[in-house]
This record gives C-alpha cells, sequence and structure tokens, in this order.
C-alpha cells in the first residue's frame, strides 16, 4: 500500500525574468501557488503518512513572501526555477515525488527528479 499526498501553500511576491525579452522581463508580481506530492509507504497510530499542519508551516518557511524574488535567489526566479529550489529544499526533510509552482491558475511549472 502506499498513498500519495498533496498540500497547496500559497505566496505573493515580484519578479522579473532575466535574460528575457519580452514583458515578462519587467518588474511583475504573481499570487504564486505551490503544490507538493509526498510519497508515503506508511500510517502512524493516528493514521497519518506525514502532519499536513507539519508540511505547512515548512513551507511558509521556504517562501519568500511579500518579496522580490530577484532579491532573494541567486537565479532567475523562473517558475521552473522556483519548482526545482522548492523540490530540493522540501526533499531535505521529506520524501517529497514531485512540485508545481503555479504562477496563474493557467501557467506553472512542474519538477520532479528524472528515474
Amino acid at each position: 500500500m502506499s498513498w500519495e499526498l498533496v498540500v497547496k501553500e500559497k505566496f505573493s511576491s515580484a519578479h522579473f525574468l532575466e535574460n528575457y525579452s519580452g514583458k515578462c522581463e519587467r518588474m511583475h508580481g504573481h499570487t504564486f501557488r505551490i503544490e507538493a506530492y509526498f510519497n508515503v509507504k506508511e500510517l502512524d497510530t493516528s493514521g497519518i503518512g506525514i502532519d499536513f499542519t507539519e508540511i505547512k508551516a515548512y513551507l511558509k518557511e521556504l517562501v519568500p513572501d511579500h518579496q522580490v524574488l530577484n532579491e532573494v535567489f541567486d537565479f532567475s526566479p523562473s517558475a521552473e526555477n522556483l519548482s526545482r529550489y522548492l523540490y530540493n529544499k522540501i526533499k531535505e526533510k521529506y520524501n517529497v515525488s514531485k512540485v508545481i509552482v503555479w504562477e496563474s491558475e493557467n501557467a506553472g511549472a512542474i519538477y520532479t527528479e528524472d528515474k
């Protein structure tokens, strides 16, 4: 048996895309949505694989809410790079299977490790 858990979080920040030609090269903002997926093979005695409250608190620590992402990170903060960054940070603590970063309700990036 196994379960796939998902936890969602959101944050609002500004960014601009470096080395890009188009409207997104200028500073603009998003309410980013994050979805983090976790594989769980066992449940504790209360029937929980990973405590959602614990994961949500960890995600809140990782996201730079109401900041300029280009000032926070040493990489161009595209949805693709953000999903990879968050995946690797979450992986330090949890068995994460994929992370999705949504810039809008219609555009996002999924990061997972190739197997």
